[in-house]
């Protein structure tokens, strides 16, 4: 016979209700951290020094064949750590810790991964991207000092069903674009975009050692930018060794500090005049300062590494504005020369008329 509610002891009743909210919330509780959502979180992540030491004390920039020289200071390049990943989405309360951390940025997982990838593609891409970055930036660096360094342009990918497939071979040695010699791989970029799809493009290559010209239409790539769907990656011919090691971390985003690095490692001086200053930004082979994701994060990071400054890419600022940490000031640049020049005169404490994301900003609207 069922027990009338009223005739159950108090105690008993509340014990019976504890278990009942109990239940309920391990329910809950499992089914959050069981139930994955298709979102990343980024946060801040870590700084480490271009000018420092590895665990073993070697110099994360090493310099082997030439002069060089000890420096002061910090050139920091900076991290973000990405939670979720294609083969590891994150859980239901993960996505809402990243949303309750105004330091994290949570982003659908298609704007942080390609698709169709497995992690282990992921890795790949992104250590690939960081020894281009790592190539790019010795030769940019080595470049500052006056050194020479000679370059061809290899053709390194070719996109199926493009203009480009059966016409361009791997390993091209693209010389010149509609008979204008083109030094930097940016140079060639530019040359076959400056111009509208369906357009025709002419461009003298070098194939096992013989000339030969190629014609071809270009088509549309996205965003009515013209192109024939190939990607390039410039060959260098150091004068000396110069070697990177930046351990686990991949991407393309550290290439504008390293060439700071290197710069400073073979010039006579600290370059940074003994400040802490921190940075981002991919370099392409001429020298100029790319975008980068996470800003913000890397703002975070920073700061609490300890920099006291730190280098944006102009083509960020827009991410920067209302974004920085107090305590923290920040110098938009566009290129390397840009770059130097702004540590040089953070270093003599001649900063009022440094380049600021709010200038940049204004100037684009």
């Amino acid at each position: 016979m069922t027990q009338p509610v009223s005739a159950i002891p108090r105690s008993e009743r509340i014990a019976r209700w504890i278990l009942a909210i109990s239940f309920v919330l391990l329910v809950v509780v499992l089914a959050g951290t069981f139930i994955k959502v298709p979102y990343a979180v980024e946060k801040p992540g870590p700084v480490t020094d271009t000018l420092g030491a590895l665990d073993d004390g070697t110099d994360l920039v090493r310099v082997k064949g030439t002069k060089s020289y000890p420096t002061d200071g910090a050139l920091y390049f900076t991290t973000v750590r990405v939670l979720g990943g294609p083969e590891r989405h994150i859980n239901v309360w993960e996505w809402v810790a990243g949303h309750l951390d105004g330091d994290s940025r949570v982003l659908p997982e298609e704007e942080v991964f390609p698709a169709d990838t497995t992690d282990e593609e992921v890795r790949e891409m992104n250590t690939a991207q960081m020894q281009g970055a790592q190539k790019n930036s010795i030769a940019v660096g080595l470049r500052s000092t006056g050194v020479k360094v000679p370059q061809v342009n290899l053709v390194a990918t070719i996109a199926e069903d493009l203009p480009a497939d059966g016409r361009l071979a791997l390993e091209d040695e693209v010389l010149e674009v509609d008979g204008e010699r083109t030094a930097h791989v940016a140079d060639i970029v530019s040359a076959i975009s400056d111009r509208k799809p369906g357009d025709s493009v002419r461009l003298t290559v070098e194939r096992k050692g013989r000339e030969r010209e190629v014609e071809m239409k270009t088509t549309d790539l996205g965003g009515g930018r013209a192109g024939i769907g190939i990607a390039l990656e410039p060959k260098y011919d150091y004068p000396y060794e110069v070697r990177i090691d930046a351990g686990d971390v991949g991407g393309p985003s550290a290439g504008m500090m390293f060439a700071l690095a290197v710069h400073d490692r073979i010039t006579p001086g600290p370059l940074t005049g003994g400040q802490q200053i921190a940075g981002t930004g991919t370099i392409d082979d001429a020298g100029t300062v790319g975008p980068i994701g996470g800003i913000q994060q890397k703002l975070v990071g920073a700061k609490a590494g300890g920099a006291q400054w730190f280098l944006a890419p102009e083509s960020n600022c827009d991410e920067v504005v209302g974004h920085v940490p107090d305590g923290l000031r920040v110098a938009a640049v566009g290129d390397f020369d840009e770059a130097t020049e702004t540590v040089e005169a953070i270093a003599d404490g001649e900063t009022g008329d440094l380049q600021t994301c709010e200038q940049v900003v204004a100037r684009a609207s």
